[in-house]
């Protein structure tokens, strides 16, 4: 099997989560650059590679819209960074928090989160695992993640 380069990762990551051009030799016009935004879910059940657990709904609860740039998502050499990536570990994070709405009704556990390509349905591009589940409540104050807590890799 064979692996992506450190260099084609950074590529990856800086077009669809910075909102750079692909920069790959005979790219079309087209691909140029990618989504202008993305969007992050809670999920109450764990997801796989082949099936997304179920997301928490009702209550208020919609998807985070997050801006593809430079100034949203960390480059690959570290968090915080809003330079090209240049890293070696195909690994970005968010560069600010990301805030749900405050639930008006419970939403129950929430064991991970998604990346989407939309703010309904789409395609989940990316999710992980919490740390540790998290019981969300009625009135309980915004859920939110800080800058950097949100980690996306692409595999190599």
């Amino acid at each position: 099997m064979s692996a992506a380069s450190d260099n084609f990762e950074n590529k990856m990551v800086d077009w669809l989560l910075r909102g750079q051009a692909i920069g790959l030799a005979g790219a079309s016009a087209a691909a140029g650059t990618g989504p202008t935004q993305v969007f992050v879910s809670l999920k109450a059940a764990a997801d796989s590679d082949n099936a997304q657990g179920a997301e928490v709904s009702g209550g208020s609860y919609a998807r985070v819209a997050v801006p593809c740039s430079l100034a949203a998502w960390a480059g690959t050499q570290g968090a915080g960074t809003t330079t090209a990536s240049s890293g070696s570990s195909g690994t970005t994070s968010n560069n600010a928090a990301v805030t749900f709405p405050v639930p008006s009704a419970a939403w129950g556990q929430v064991v991970g989160f998604g990346v989407h390509d939309s703010a309904v349905g789409g395609i989940e591009m990316f999710y992980a695992p919490l740390g540790a589940p998290k019981t969300i409540n009625n009135g309980d104050p915004a859920p939110s993640f800080a800058a950097g807590a949100l980690t996306v890799q692409l595999d190599n």
